[in-house]
């Protein structure tokens, strides 16, 4: 017999755990079926992700979905606890601190007034202060910076496991299993069928949500639907220190977008590390796991020496490359699909998917059980924006 679901979530990443707790917290009696392809999410966007968290958007839309997120993530590992699973996702909120030069200054100035308009906790720091807050920064050429006071990172492999224990403990159903249909009957969506491991399985459903990620457009395309997400690697690089940083510093951004974090001691004796990445706009899409050293010794390591000498670099502790999944627009695709009833779209947030995902968790939850999100405005994320040349701009990716 084909089985039945209430909600089938395609993808168990952070996106689709966090859909899946606020679907059976939302609704407490419907089944919600979780279809993950690789359990071991060995190659999760969400897994490889830097761990950054922030609200310092342009949009007063991506605000209030960061700013729930922030409080969210301030609570989760007390969250994860109280569920049974103890998590160390240890969100830092020690801050972000966006850097500009004179080139920049001009555009990190309009970027603070629309963050502030758009009700973002943001400070702006003169060239002294930035140096008084960050000892060891080089400044001599920084015109300004733009500092969110509530910002921080975490570890994003502790919440990923932590979000689908909090998904599990709530209720939510995980199959190991790649959804290859997306299946439609009276011209909305009826279920999925998926190939696992035993054979291929069918699951009756009304509400299908799209949370593949880097996968998101072969979904669509399993729905008859062309989905605008494209994959784009990303690098990051764990380097080990010669001695620790004068100070707990924020996640740093330099005016050519080279950005670092602390990466903490986790026990007593560990070594204090930094986390280090730099996004390129010409890098070319496609599903690129590759990690390309040169990128580390060539762009990002003399950025680092000349901006923040203070971090002496004895070596590379660990190099990956994960997988951005990015739009036309570099926003997220959120809503039910104007095409396909039913067919959830929570997918293409550009590198924001861990920053934004218990937002999108709680949006998914309200459009599955009352067919609209009461909590955020997301109209402008919609799927259909591309083809109506309404691009929903943020001002604000990195």
């Amino acid at each position: 017999m084909r089985e039945t679901a209430d909600v089938v979530v395609v993808g168990g990443g952070v996106v689709g755990s966090s859909s899946a707790l606020h679907l059976r917290q939302r609704l407490p009696g419907a089944r919600v079926v979780v279809a993950e392809r690789d359990p071991t999410y060995a190659r999760a966007s969400s897994r490889l992700a830097t761990g950054g968290i922030r609200q310092q958007y342009g949009s007063a839309l991506n605000v209030a979905m960061a700013r729930h997120s922030v409080e969210f993530y301030r609570r989760f590992d007390e969250l994860t606890r109280a569920a049974g699973h103890a998590s160390r996702a240890w969100f830092r909120q020690r801050g972000y601190l966006f850097l500009a030069d004179a080139a920049g200054a001009g555009a990190l100035e309009r970027r603070f007034q629309a963050q502030r308009a758009s009700g973002a906790r943001v400070e702006r720091w003169t060239r002294a202060q930035v140096a008084a807050h960050v000892p060891g920064l080089e400044t001599g050429d920084i015109e300004l910076g733009v500092f969110g006071p509530e910002d921080g990172y975490l570890d994003p492999r502790e919440v990923l496991t932590g979000l689908r224990a909090l998904a599990q403990s709530a209720g939510a159903e995980y199959v190991h299993g790649a959804v290859v249909e997306v299946e439609r009957s009276g011209g909305r969506v009826c279920g999925v069928r998926m190939e696992t491991a035993r054979g291929e399985r069918s699951v009756a459903a009304p509400v299908v949500v799209n949370a593949a990620g880097a996968y998101a457009a072969a979904v669509g395309s399993a729905a008859g639907l062309s989905l605008p997400i494209t994959p784009v690697r990303q690098h990051l690089f764990r380097l080990q220190l010669h001695e620790p940083l004068p100070s707990r510093i924020p996640m740093i951004f330099d005016p050519d977008g080279t950005h670092w974090r602390l990466d903490d001691p986790r026990a007593p004796g560990d070594p204090q590390r930094l986390v280090i990445g730099r996004s390129r706009e010409d890098e070319p899409a496609g599903e690129n796991f590759e990690c390309d050293h040169g990128r580390l010794e060539g762009e990002m390591l003399p950025v680092l020496a000349r901006r923040y000498p203070a971090a002496r670099v004895h070596s590379v502790a660990e190099a990956w490359a994960g997988l951005y999944e990015m739009t036309p627009d570099q926003n997220g695709i959120l809503g039910e699909h104007p095409a396909l009833p039913g067919f959830i779209v929570a997918a293409g947030f550009s590198g924001h998917g861990l920053m934004l995902a218990p937002a999108t968790g709680l949006a998914v939850a309200e459009l599955a059980a009352d067919g609209r999100c009461s909590t955020f405005p997301i109209a402008p994320l919609a799927a259909d924006r591309f083809q109506r040349g309404e691009l929903f701009t943020d001002g604000a990716w990195i």
